[in-house]
């Protein structure tokens, strides 16, 4: 079985539980707690050097950290990953941009404000997340403006990707009342088979 060392409310975490339920494969859980340093502790670092979560442990037992990794991982020869070569590489292209545009900016507003809650220690950095946050948002709504998924018009481990911060992006203070292809492709990914919650 496979184990998943996670932070429960991590969206990073969270593709990995979402795309093994919509898959049918059973994993167990095992919480550590990033506020606490956790993740810090020499055991941990025995299993991700990195000291970051989430860590994907297969059945055979090898440790594969890096959400996205695990996620593309997960996702070989199934319905979330597309079989023509050029949309793989356009699944990866969203995944990329998800690390570098997207998450940094709303993953990290979402962290100082939901999870640390110290919105006054973070107020000058915030600003250009909001910023860079819009940005990233923006781009996804000129795409789903046209497309109603990331890639060749279907669901994909590219809308995992991207759906585990955007949906709560309310909690990173980004309103999402401009934006209403992403609105709709959030409801569309909710509508999917074997979805669940963020904290289920």
């Amino acid at each position: 079985m496979y184990r998943l060392y996670e932070f429960a409310s991590s969206g990073n975490c969270y593709k990995l539980r979402l795309a093994m339920a919509q898959l049918g494969v059973p994993f167990e859980r095992v919480e550590k707690d990033i506020t606490r340093g956790e993740t810090r502790s020499d055991d941990f670092l025995a299993i991700n050097p990195n000291g970051r979560i989430p860590v994907l442990v297969t059945p055979e037992g090898r440790a594969l950290p890096e959400s996205n990794a695990a996620l593309w991982y997960l996702s070989r020869d199934s319905q979330l990953m597309p079989v023509d070569a050029f949309e793989q590489a356009q699944v990866l292209q969203w995944m990329f941009f998800e690390q570098y545009n997207h998450e940094p900016n709303i993953a990290t507003s979402r962290y100082w404000l939901h999870v640390l809650g110290e919105p006054e220690k973070y107020a000058d950095a915030l600003q250009e997340k909001q910023q860079k946050g819009h940005e990233a948002l923006a781009v996804m709504e000129r795409h789903l403006q046209a497309e109603p998924f990331f890639v060749g018009g279907r669901y994909s481990i590219a809308d995992i990707a991207l759906y585990a911060y955007t949906h709560v992006a309310d909690e990173g203070g980004f309103s999402l009342q401009a934006y209403p292809g992403v609105r709709a492709w959030l409801d569309a990914v909710r509508a999917q088979q074997g979805h669940v919650p963020l904290l289920a």
